[in-house]
């Protein structure tokens, strides 16, 4: 059989399996009162159950099973088993992607504390790195030797693989945003990781993007579920483990950026979130509605433009990642910055870093903001805001707009 093909089956089991179970989980979230009420803070506007993480983990872990019980009875010649030995990596995915689910749905029931979700977010990180997924090596310009790690590979494994679960958490706002984010970049990953005849990680990679597809049957504006916490960690554990059984193996920086450009989006506005609430003094976990999809809708877009936009901009990145991964010289660094500029522009029109940019005007206006509504009244602060964005000082709206909606449960 011809290998793509194969690959395909896979990807079209964790389709089958998460469109078949996604109503199973709705419907016991709902029985359960697992649900995001309507609130001031959210953006839906009537109660949709959460806990859809759980049909999405059924579709990876059931596609990745069949696989193996395929090779194991020599049906299928694969990656996972080879001359008879089982990949340690793939065991520890298993078990990680378990852990991490278990936690979020956890979370998603009964609302664990940010710093115990953390710790269980670094245990399936270090279960995964344990068993053999490692950034171990590594290529730096103009030096020829190939730098070993050593120890420090595994603490650097881990925060590289607790920040995926986590960018892919934050851009968790909008309907269908983080499961068709997560269906492009693994789309893209699988592609290049097949090129380069990274198996284990091609499989892994084309059962997430079916797994995303049948939950985005369900998760797309208008939303009859949402994934939770353990939809979107899961999400995110999986990409950065991929990227590293796919990419580790060549240890160059443009090997290991890659799958960071294809990830642009959430990647920044991680970071953007980061530097936010840092400024303004918020503890970093403290989730606001400061993020790229919370503006695209304050610029008027609903919410599947929103969501489209996005996609458009991770499609981008993502046929950019694969140039740079193809060329060299002057092309690589030509798409580089076309990219740069490109999502630049996005970032300046959505002022995504403009409340955290200090110049001399913007600390004036905030300090006039702030100074003025201490004693104001919900009403003559509705009409201050009106009359900074009739005034086109948008930095000063994104300020009151991140200050009001502290506290967003999706982040």
């Amino acid at each position: 059989m011809n290998l793509i093909f194969q690959y395909l089956i896979f990807g079209l089991v964790a389709l089958f399996v998460t469109t078949l179970c996604t109503p199973v989980v709705r419907k016991i979230a709902i029985n359960h009162e697992i649900v995001d009420k309507p609130g001031p803070r959210r953006v839906n506007k009537v109660p949709i159950p959460r806990l859809g993480g759980i049909a999405i983990y059924l579709g990876l872990i059931v596609a990745i099973v069949v696989e193996l019980i395929l090779e194991a009875t020599n049906i299928f010649e694969g990656p996972f088993i080879t001359d008879g030995t089982l990949d340690l990596k793939i065991i520890g995915a298993i078990i990680g992607f378990t852990f991490i689910a278990i936690l979020g749905a956890i979370d998603d029931c009964i609302s664990i504390s940010p710093g115990l979700k953390f710790f269980g977010q670094v245990v399936a990180a270090c279960i995964i790195a344990a068993t053999g997924t490692l950034l171990s090596t590594v290529k730096i310009p103009l030096i020829p030797e190939v730098v070993d790690l050593g120890f420090w590979a595994y603490p650097i494994t881990v925060i590289y693989l607790v920040a995926f679960a986590n960018i892919m958490n934050l851009i968790d706002g909008l309907d269908g945003l983080a499961a068709g984010i997560c269906a492009l970049v693994a789309l893209s990953l699988f592609i290049l990781t097949f090129s380069l005849a990274r198996g284990s990680a091609a499989i892994l990679a084309i059962v997430l993007v079916g797994a995303c597809i049948g939950f985005l049957f369900y998760n797309f504006n208008p939303a009859s579920i949402f994934m939770g916490d353990s939809g979107s960690l899961l999400l995110g554990l999986a990409l950065g483990t991929v990227s590293l059984i796919g990419v580790s193996k060549f240890a160059s920086v443009t090997a290991l950026a890659v799958p960071i450009v294809i990830a642009g989006v959430p990647v920044l506005d991680t970071l953007s979130a980061i530097i936010r609430r840092l400024k303004t003094h918020q503890p970093i976990q403290e989730a606001d509605k400061g993020h790229i999809h919370h503006r695209l809708l304050r610029r008027g877009f609903s919410q599947r433009k929103a969501v489209l936009i996005i996609y458009g901009w991770t499609a981008l990145l993502c046929a950019g990642g694969f140039v740079i991964w193809n060329s060299s010289g002057l092309v690589k660094y030509s798409v580089l910055l076309l990219m740069l500029i490109f999502s630049a522009i996005i970032i300046w029109y959505l002022g995504l870093f403009g409340p955290v940019l200090k110049h001399r005007g913007y600390n004036l206006e905030e300090k006039h903001i702030k100074s003025s509504t201490v004693e104001v009244k919900d009403k003559d602060l509705d009409e201050s805001v009106l009359h900074l964005k009739d005034s086109g000082q948008d930095s000063a709206v994104d300020l009151l707009n991140d200050r009001d909606y502290a506290g967003e449960s999706d982040d």
